[in-house]
């Protein structure tokens, strides 16, 4: 579906695009002037983004970020990308949401949890840590 509005084939309000990106608004906004952020390029999520395409990829979403509360009014944004679960659409696209303070969106979509103790804590960072370690 992104690749048909990145190709021009379904039509969508583009708010930029250029040979990197295409940024249109969300047809189903959390509040007006929500903004999907997609690679031109198919990847259907973060991970799969070459790495040579990361810097470029988040400075057009950090632009579109910094500008939204002078073009729209509100305060700040939220910024938010799914991989896999909560992914609605397989091509990898980031959500920039224009905030305001009591706008009723209450932080993260999902419940907290806490670890049973730090010993636990660190066996999760411990996981990450080898992992990181291991070659790309």
């Amino acid at each position: 579906m992104f690749c048909d509005i990145i190709a021009g084939r379904v039509p969508a309000h583009i708010v930029w695009s250029d040979d990197e990106v295409v940024a249109f608004l969300d047809a189903r906004p959390v509040f007006k002037g929500h903004v999907l952020v997609a690679p031109r390029n198919h990847v259907e999520t973060l991970a799969d983004l070459p790495a040579e395409s990361v810097g470029p990829f988040f400075l057009r979403v950090q632009r579109l970020s910094a500008v939204m509360p002078a073009a729209l009014g509100c305060q700040g944004t939220f910024v938010a990308e799914n991989n896999v679960v909560s992914q609605s659409v397989p091509h990898l696209h980031v959500h920039v949401v224009p905030r305001t303070k009591g706008d009723g969106l209450r932080g993260f979509f999902w419940p907290r949890q806490r670890y049973a103790s730090d010993e636990e804590a660190a066996r999760y960072a411990d996981l990450l840590r080898a992992a990181l370690d291991q070659p790309g």
